[in-house]
C-alpha cells in the first residue's frame, strides 16, 4: 500500500470474497498506524511491507497473548476474566477485565421495598485466534452470563478484541443476545469492568471525562487547585495538565502541612439517561453523599483514570446515542480502582421489553386481521416476543504512557466517536460492478437529471434532520427511523401500530447504501452503517423459535407477528460487510443460512391464505421476493465468501424451479421443500403481492442474473418486470387477462426500467419515467414541497398543490430515492425534461 509521496505503508490484506471464475471480487485491509494517518492510499499487487514491530501472538492451551510492540494483553480461555492483563513498558496498567450484567424479577420497585438486583458475569466457553498479524490481530471470546448467586446461565455474548501493531489501542466489539423472559426478566445494568492498579499519591492521580458541550473536564483525586492555602502554582499547573506535581516537600507549607485534610474523591459516575442530558457526580466514599459536580447535554462516552505515568482511557461509541449509558470509576483513592463502562446504566429504570398492550380480546385470526385494518397492526398473542434480538456496541481502550493532554484526549474521544475507515472511491465500486451495477455517479448534466438529483439530496436531508429533531436514540432505538407521520398530530406515528419504527420496511437500508456508494459522502455512510447495525441485530432473531426471520414495522422492535425473511435479509447487510469486513457482519448473515427451515414452523402466509383450515400441503408456502430473494441473499454471500457450491447449487435449483413454473414469477409463491431446497409445487396461477419485489428483489436478481447462466429464470424475470406495470390491454395480450389494480407502481418503475434496459428498448424506457412520475404510492419532486419550522421546533413538511397537508412515510422515500438511482442508471438517457 503506497501513500501519496510513495512511502509503502504496512498492510494486512484477506479475501472476502470471489467472483464465479475464482478471482477476487472484495478484500479486507487493515493498516494499524493511527499516527500519520493518510488521506488517500494506493494498493498496487505484490508482497506487502512487514509493520517495524509485527503484532505477535502466542497461544497455549489456557491463554492467548498478544504484543503489539507497545502493550502485552493476556486473554484466558476460560474463566470471568475477558482479559487477564494489559502491560505497557513492564507495568500492569489495566486488569481483569469481565462483563457484568445486574437482573431484576420486576421492571421497578415494589411497595415493600427496592427489588432485589443480582449480579451476573460473563463466563468464557471459547476462544479463537481469527486473525494473527502482521498488522492486526483478532481475538473472539463467547461466553454466557452467570450469576453469582443462581448460577443460572443467560444473555449470550460474543466479544471480538482488535489490536495492532505498534499501538497502544484495543478495540471490542461487544455484542450480546437477550434470552429472557420479558415479563420476568429485567436487565438493569450491562457493561464491561476493569481493576486499574492505582500507584501514584493521590494528588498526581487524574480523572477526566469528555463531553460534547463542555470539552474535558479534568480533576485529581486529591485537588490542589482552589484551596484557602496556595500550594503554589507550579503545583497547580502541573495538576491541571496532568503532569507528576513537584515533590510535596517543596510546596507552600501552609498547605503541604495539610494535605490530610484535603478530601480524596474515591468514587466518580457520569450518567446519560437521555440523549439531552448528562450529569456528573462524585463521592468521597461507600456511606456518605454523591455531590454533583457538573452536568451537560451529550457526554462524549470517553473517560481517564491514571497518572504521570500511565492509565487507562476507556470510551463508547455511540454513547449518548444509546442512552441509558454511564461510566463509573470506584476506589480511585485505594490501590485498586474499577472503571465501568455501562451500556445500560443501573441508574436508569430497568429495561422492560413487555409487549405494549394486553392484546385488546383478539384471539383469532379474524380478530387480529380487524386489529391491522385499523391499526396496521399485525398482531398475535405471544408472538411480540424479544427473546432472540440482539445488540453490538463498540468499545475503545488507551493504554497511555502518561495521563493524556486535553488535547490529546480529544483526539482520542474524535477516534471513538468517528472510527477513521479505508473506503474506495464512488468511481471504483463503479467500475467493479459490484451490487448488480444498478447506480452510477451523480449526474446534473440536464434539468431532468438535476431535479432528481436534488430531490435525493432533500430526503435524505430531512431524516438526517429528523433524527436529531425527534430524537430517534436509545439503546435499542439507535438506527432506526419511524415509518409515517402524522398529520394531524404534527409527530410521527410513534404508537399506531404498524407505523412506528419503520424495521428496513420496503428496503430503506438499501436507499441509503447505495445513495453512498454512488456520493461517498460521510454523513450518508454513518446513518447507514447505524441502521445497518440496528436493523441486522434488534429487527432480527438470533435465537428461539425465530431465529434467522426479521419483525415487520411496529411500536417496539420485536411487536409484529409478521416474522419474515424479508426483514432478515443478507442484502440489508452485504453492503456494510463488503466495504468494512465487518466481522460482526458476517456472522449476522451466516446466521440465515438456514432460515428457509424456519419457515416449516413460521408461516408467513397463515393469516392471509384462501384455503380455511386447511394444512398447507407442501412443507412452506415460500414467496418469490419477500421470501426467495430475501433468503437467496444469504446464500450468494455464502457462496461468494467460501467458494462453496452448495449455495450456488442451490441459487441455480431454486432459479430453474421458478423459471419451469408455467407463469414463473407471475405466480408470486409456491411450494418449498427447506430439505432440499428445492420448490416441489409447479403452481398453474398468476398471484401478485406489489410487495414481492421490493425488499431488494431488484437488486438481488441483478446480482443473480450477473453471475449465473439461468436463463429460464432470467426470461421469467423479465417478463415480471415488463408487464406488472404495463397497461392492461398489453397484459391481456400476453396473458389472456390482466392483472388489475396494483400498488406501488412509482417503485416498480426500475423494474420496467430493467427490462427496457436489459432489451435496449426507448419505448419501454420512456414508459417507466412516465410511470415514476405518476406520483402513486410515492412522492413527487422537490417542487412541490417546503420545509417550515413551527414554534415547538418540529419539521412540517406541506404539500403545496394539494390541499389537506402532507404525508410522509420512510418507506415511500426510501422506494422513491432507490428507484430514482436505479431509473437513473438504466433509463437516464431517456429521462423526460418536462415531467
Amino acid at each position: 500500500m503506497k501513500t501519496p509521496d510513495g512511502r509503502t505503508a504496512p498492510v494486512q490484506s484477506w479475501p472476502l470474497a470471489y467472483w464465479p471464475d475464482g478471482s477476487l471480487k472484495w478484500s479486507g485491509h487493515a493498516c494499524g498506524d493511527r499516527e500519520g494517518l493518510e488521506d488517500q492510499y494506493q494498493l498496487i499487487p505484490g508482497e506487502s511491507q512487514p509493520p517495524e514491530k509485527p503484532v505477535a501472538v502466542a497461544e497455549s492451551s489456557d491463554s492467548v497473548i498478544v504484543d503489539t510492540g507497545v502493550i502485552q494483553c493476556r486473554i484466558p480461555k476460560s474463566g470471568s476474566a475477558l482479559i487477564e492483563s494489559i502491560e505497557r513498558g513492564g507495568a500492569v496498567i489495566a486488569r481483569n477485565g469481565r462483563l457484568i450484567a445486574l437482573r431484576q424479577d420486576q421492571p421497578e420497585a415494589s411497595e415493600n421495598g427496592a427489588t432485589e438486583r443480582e449480579q451476573f458475569l460473563g463466563r468464557i466457553e471459547k476462544v479463537a485466534v481469527e486473525q494473527s498479524g502482521p498488522v492486526r490481530v483478532v481475538v473472539k471470546i463467547d461466553g454466557m452470563h452467570v450469576g453469582l448467586k443462581s448460577q443460572r446461565e443467560w444473555l449470550p455474548f460474543s466479544v471480538r478484541l482488535y489490536l495492532y501493531a505498534g499501538n497502544d489501542a484495543l478495540r471490542i466489539m461487544h455484542s450480546f443476545i437477550y434470552d429472557g423472559v420479558a415479563e420476568e426478566d429485567f436487565i438493569c445494568g450491562l457493561g464491561v469492568r476493569f481493576d486499574l492498579p492505582m500507584r501514584n499519591e493521590l494528588h498526581n492521580r487524574h480523572v477526566r471525562f469528555v463531553s460534547e458541550d463542555k470539552g474535558v473536564w479534568f480533576e485529581a483525586v486529591s485537588g490542589m487547585t482552589g484551596l484557602r492555602r496556595d500550594p503554589g502554582r507550579d503545583v497547580r499547573q502541573a495538576q491541571v495538565e496532568g503532569r507528576e506535581t513537584p515533590p510535596v516537600a517543596e510546596w507552600d507549607k501552609r498547605a503541604s502541612s495539610r494535605i490530610g485534610l484535603i478530601p480524596a474523591w474515591n468514587d466518580y459516575k457520569l450518567t446519560q439517561l437521555s440523549a439531552d442530558g448528562w450529569e456528573l457526580h462524585k463521592r468521597t466514599k461507600p456511606g456518605h453523599a454523591w455531590v454533583r459536580s457538573t452536568g451537560g447535554t451529550r457526554a462524549a462516552g470517553v473517560a481517564y483514570l491514571g497518572g504521570p505515568d500511565g492509565g487507562l482511557a476507556i470510551g463508547q461509541r455511540y454513547f449518548w446515542q444509546r442512552h441509558p449509558a454511564q461510566i463509573d470509576i470506584r476506589g480511585a483513592a485505594t490501590e485498586n480502582a474499577e472503571a465501568t463502562l455501562w451500556l445500560w446504566s443501573p441508574e436508569a429504570p430497568a429495561m422492560d421489553l413487555r409487549f405494549y398492550h394486553d392484546g385488546m380480546g383478539m384471539e383469532t385470526h379474524a380478530d387480529e386481521i380487524e386489529g391491522l385494518e385499523i391499526t396496521y397492526e399485525d398482531y398475535e398473542k405471544g408472538w411480540g416476543d424479544p427473546q432472540g434480538i440482539s445488540r453490538t456496541n463498540e468499545i475503545y481502550l488507551w493504554v497511555l504512557p502518561h495521563t493524556p493532554s486535553n488535547d490529546e484526549l480529544l483526539a482520542i474521544t474524535a477516534a471513538v466517536q468517528t472510527p477513521p475507515m479505508l473506503v474506495c472511491p464512488p468511481q471504483q465500486y463503479l467500475a467493479a460492478e459490484v451490487f448488480g451495477g444498478l447506480w452510477d455517479l451523480p449526474d446534473r448534466s440536464t434539468p431532468g437529471k438535476a431535479r432528481i438529483e436534488d430531490q435525493l439530496d432533500f430526503l435524505f436531508s430531512v431524516y438526517q434532520q429528523q433524527i436529531e429533531e425527534e430524537r430517534w436514540y436509545g439503546f435499542w432505538d439507535h438506527g432506526d427511523v419511524m415509518h409515517t407521520y402524522d398529520d394531524d398530530r404534527q409527530v410521527w406515528r410513534y404508537d399506531v401500530g404498524g407505523y412506528a419504527w419503520d424495521n428496513s420496511e420496503l428496503s430503506t437500508d438499501l436507499w441509503l447504501w447505495y445513495s453512498f456508494l454512488r456520493t461517498g459522502r460521510a454523513d450518508i455512510f454513518r446513518v447507514a452503517e447505524a441502521m445497518t447495525r440496528h436493523t441486522g441485530e434488534v429487527d432480527v432473531y438470533h435465537l428461539g423459535r425465530f431465529k434467522g426471520l426479521g419483525t415487520r414495522h411496529n411500536v417496539q422492535h420485536w411487536g409484529c407477528s409478521s416474522k419474515q425473511p424479508r426483514i432478515s435479509t443478507a442484502a440489508n447487510r452485504r453492503f456494510l460487510y463488503y466495504m468494512t469486513a465487518d466481522e460482526r457482519i458476517g456472522d449476522l448473515m451466516r446466521e440465515l443460512l438456514g432460515s428457509d427451515q424456519r419457515l416449516r414452523d413460521v408461516d408467513v402466509t397463515r393469516k392471509v391464505r384462501n384455503d380455511g383450515d386447511r394444512p398447507y400441503p407442501y412443507p412452506v408456502c415460500m414467496g418469490f421476493g419477500t421470501d426467495w430473494d430475501s433468503l437467496a441473499a444469504a446464500w450468494l454471500t455464502e457462496w461468494e465468501r467460501t467458494q462453496n457450491t452448495e449455495y450456488r447449487d442451490r441459487l441455480l435449483n431454486g432459479m430453474r424451479d421458478i423459471g419451469a413454473m408455467p407463469y414463473g414469477w407471475l405466480s408470486g409463491e409456491a411450494g418449498y421443500d427447506p430439505a432440499s431446497g428445492r420448490f416441489v409445487e409447479k403452481p398453474d396461477r398468476i398471484q401478485i403481492s406489489h410487495l414481492n419485489a421490493v425488499f431488494g428483489a431488484v437488486a438481488i436478481n441483478a446480482e443473480l442474473l450477473q453471475l449465473l447462466d439461468a436463463p429460464e429464470y432470467e426470461k421469467t424475470w423479465l417478463q415480471y418486470c415488463e408487464l406488472y406495470n404495463a397497461p392492461p390491454e398489453v397484459q391481456e395480450k400476453a396473458l389472456g387477462r390482466s392483472l388489475g389494480f396494483l400498488n406501488l407502481k412509482e417503485a416498480h418503475s426500475r423494474l420496467t426500467a430493467y427490462a427496457a434496459w436489459k432489451a435496449n428498448d426507448a419505448e419501454l424506457a420512456r414508459r417507466a419515467w412516465v410511470e415514476f412520475y405518476g406520483g402513486q404510492s410515492g412522492l413527487g419532486s422537490h417542487d412541490n414541497f417546503t420545509m417550515q419550522k413551527d414554534g415547538f421546533g418540529q419539521l412540517i413538511l406541506n404539500r403545496n398543490r394539494e390541499q389537506g397537508g402532507f404525508h410522509i412515510s420512510t418507506n415511500a422515500v426510501a422506494q422513491w430515492g432507490l428507484t430514482a438511482i436505479q431509473n437513473l442508471k438504466l433509463i437516464g438517457d431517456f429521462i423526460p425534461e418536462e415531467s
